[in-house]
Parts: structure tokens; C-alpha cells; sequence
């Protein structure tokens, strides 16, 4: 394959947001913008939807300065979806129609910004499109809060998503022991397999004030060793403060949450929640204690206010390879990232990895970093942790209030 190449691209968004899944698009339009073999930037609305309906914005269109603000923009601002394709060697119709749109508009680079799901999207395109026999390079930006996509040390997402849950379970730590009377409050977290972001909740516990339990999805959960567990606490404090996943399962794989049963999504997972204030009731009639049930809800992936500036840059940096890679002739690949230690201080390296190798895999917190009583984490999680939350993005105000990005969203004709 030739290195020249010249033609537009697009960036899609996939999946569920995060704080700084537009900054990671802003680093793919800027430097796509900015480069000479690239002839036009558009942005597919709602994701690989907009691709299959042709609904393309022309970014060239945009004020400089609006794009920018997507740096400190929460949530997908193109649109997002949750679409799963099926293999082109069964189903080709929706590959058609995306080589279709892809040769009217003269697509030669396509960016998926989005995690496991994404990734699986964008590797089918990819082979799909290098059997027709149209050149074009086909790179994923890796998002994802949930910290779980395979071969990259941590994710773009997952840093500011621990922020505000370590920040927030501080929070709730200081509020729920104001009072003279016992109480429990139980936290439920994201988190469907994978237990990134309740383990985020160490931090807290780290600093002083958090969880005095910590249960995961990386282990069976046992109901009666829970509530074991928070009556030893409750007896010897008179206060708890367990922080959960919403993923913990029972030994046979069925998920604790009582909205076990609700529908799925379209990629057929199942839509959790409810966890917390089960798992209070139960408590409760244990234990006959005050008990909260908090669920942090959507509130976890659009806290841009409580952002991590690493977070920020390295979601842009993954964005701002992406291009740079696939102007330099590859294809099919993943950017990913590399912790380094550079004079004794983290530091974040990139590295290209096949999205065959990526796709449809899960990257699960180590069990060695869960103690043996299967109720916290060890510290080897807060020195994984902790470079990732670091610094204060200075936010854009208007009226004391953020000021987010205002895209006029021209469509390309």
C-alpha cells in the first residue's frame, strides 16, 4: 500500500459517552484538518448510523474556536449508537452501502471512536473494505469508561469517570457520618464485567474517607458473606459505606441486580441497574439500620467538571495518532496506550495494535489485586490509578456555568 494517499475521512462515536470522548474526536478533526492528504473532515451523525443514512457533517464548516471547546465537551456531540453489524461473510448489505456512501463522498480514512463494540465494527469495515478492493484506512480511537479494551494499560475515559467516582464517594463518605445514628449507604457503580471504575472507589478509601467494602464482577459475589461483611463493620463503626458493581454475579454467572431480566441493548447486553437499592432493602431487613442505596447513574460518564487533564490530553493524543498513523499508510489498527516511567514520573506512550486482536475481548481488573476476602482491592490499584486522575482541566465559563461547544452541524452534500 502506498503512503499517498489522498481523500476525505470520517469520524464516528460509538457507545455509551464519557468526558472525553469529544476530546478524542477533536484530536482526530484538527489534525485531520491540518493535514494535506486529507481533503475533507466529516462527521457521521450518530455514529456508523450516519454512515448507513448519509448523514455526514462537513467539520470544515465549523468555527475554529467551537472546535475547540469539544476538549471540555461531555458526552458524544456528533451522536452516538449502539448498532451491531453482523459478519460481512453472512450479511454484506450495511458493508455495501458504507462503500457506497464511502465512493460518493471519495472516503479514503475512516475513524471509529467507541471500545469493545466499536472496535468489532470498525475490524469488519476494515477487512470488508480491503476485499472490495477500495483503499481505504480504517483506524480505531480507543473510549471506553469501563477501562476494558484489551492490550491498551488503560483507556481515554476511564481516568476522569474514577475521578468523579473517588471524588464522589468522599463526598457521600463525609455526608453519611454527620448524623449520631447508625446508618449504611451502599454505591452502585458501572461496571457490567469488568470492576475498573468500583474499584476507582479505593481512591477514596485511600485518602481518608470512602468505602469500607468493595465488591467486583472479577469474583462470585455470596450474599450471605456480604451481609457478614457489613454487619462486622456495622457493629464495630455504627456507619458503612460499600461501593459495588453493578456487574457482581452469583457463582452461576446471574447477575445480583434485580434488573437482571430488563432488555438489552443492541449488542444484547443486559441493561443493569436497580443493584443498590436491592441490595439495601436486603441489608435493611438484616440488619434493621438506616440504609441508603445510591446508583451513580449516568452522572459517572458526563462529569466533565470533575475531568482529569491527563485524561483530557491523552484522549486527544489518541485521536491525533490515529490520523497521523493512518496518513502514514496503516490501516486496521487500534491506538493504544504504553505507561512509562520517565525520570521516576508516568508518562504515556502510544503504540498501534491490530483490531483483530482487540475486538470482542475484555481486559479484567488482575485478580491479585483483590484481596482474598473478595471484599476491596489491594493498593496495587492505587499506584495504577493515580498518574490517570491527575490535574484540573481550566473549563470555558459563561455566567459561572461551562461553556460547552455549539457545533452548527452543516450536512455535506
Amino acid at each position: 500500500m502506498s503512503n499517498q494517499l489522498k481523500g476525505a475521512c470520517i469520524i464516528g462515536q460509538s457507545g455509551g459517552p464519557t468526558a472525553v470522548i469529544n476530546a478524542s474526536a477533536y484530536g482526530v478533526i484538527k489534525t485531520a484538518l491540518e493535514s494535506e492528504s486529507i481533503t475533507k473532515v466529516y462527521g457521521a451523525a450518530h455514529g456508523i448510523k450516519g454512515v448507513l443514512n448519509d448523514k455526514l457533517y462537513d467539520m470544515g464548516q465549523e468555527d475554529a474556536y467551537e472546535l475547540s471547546l469539544l476538549l471540555h465537551t461531555p458526552s458524544s456531540e456528533l451522536g452516538s449508537c449502539r448498532y451491531k453489524m453482523k459478519d460481512p461473510d453472512e450479511d454484506d448489505r450495511d458493508y455495501k452501502r458504507i462503500l457506497e456512501i464511502f465512493q460518493k463522498y471519495n472516503v479514503r480514512y475512516f475513524f471509529y471512536n467507541g471500545g469493545n463494540d466499536a472496535m468489532d465494527t470498525c475490524s469488519k469495515i476494515s477487512r470488508f473494505m480491503d476485499k472490495s478492493g477500495w483503499e481505504c484506512r480504517v483506524m480505531g480511537v480507543p473510549k471506553t469508561i469501563d477501562n476494558d479494551l484489551y492490550g491498551t494499560d488503560h483507556c481515554p475515559g476511564f481516568a476522569s469517570a474514577a475521578k468523579y467516582i473517588a471524588t464522589t464517594c468522599m463526598e457521600v463518605s463525609k455526608d453519611s457520618t454527620v448524623y449520631d445514628n447508625g446508618q449504611i449507604t451502599i454505591v452502585e457503580i458501572m461496571g457490567r464485567h469488568a470492576g475498573w471504575l468500583a474499584a476507582s472507589s479505593k481512591l477514596a478509601e485511600h485518602f481518608g474517607a470512602g468505602p469500607d467494602l468493595i465488591y467486583l464482577p472479577e469474583v462470585d459475589f455470596e450474599m450471605g458473606q456480604f451481609l457478614k461483611d457489613v454487619q462486622k463493620i456495622y457493629d464495630e463503626k455504627g456507619k458503612v459505606l460499600v461501593a459495588v458493581s453493578e456487574g457482581i454475579h452469583y457463582a452461576d454467572g446471574v447477575f445480583v441486580s434485580e434488573a437482571k431480566t430488563s432488555a438489552t441493548d443492541g449488542f444484547g447486553h443486559a441493561q443493569l441497574g436497580g443493584l443498590a437499592s436491592l441490595l439495601a432493602r436486603i441489608v435493611k431487613e438484616e440488619t434493621g439500620a438506616k440504609v441508603r442505596g445510591i446508583e451513580l447513574s449516568l452522572l459517572q460518564r458526563c462529569g466533565a467538571h470533575l475531568a482529569s487533564q491527563t485524561d483530557v490530553d491523552e484522549a486527544f493524543l489518541a485521536g491525533k495518532v490515529a490520523v497521523e498513523a493512518a496518513v502514514n499508510g496503516e490501516t486496521g489498527k487500534m491506538v493504544a496506550f504504553e505507561r512509562e516511567m520517565v525520570d521516576g514520573k508516568y508518562h504515556c506512550a502510544t503504540k498501534l495494535l491490530p483490531l483483530s486482536a482487540v475486538a470482542n475481548f475484555e481486559k479484567k481488573i488482575p485478580v491479585e489485586w483483590i484481596t482474598p476476602e473478595k471484599n476491596q482491592v489491594t493498593d496495587d490499584f492505587i499506584d495504577y490509578a493515580l498518574p490517570l486522575i491527575q490535574g484540573d482541566p481550566v473549563i470555558p465559563k459563561e455566567h459561572a456555568l461551562p461553556r460547552y461547544a455549539r457545533l452548527k452541524k452543516v450536512l455535506a452534500e
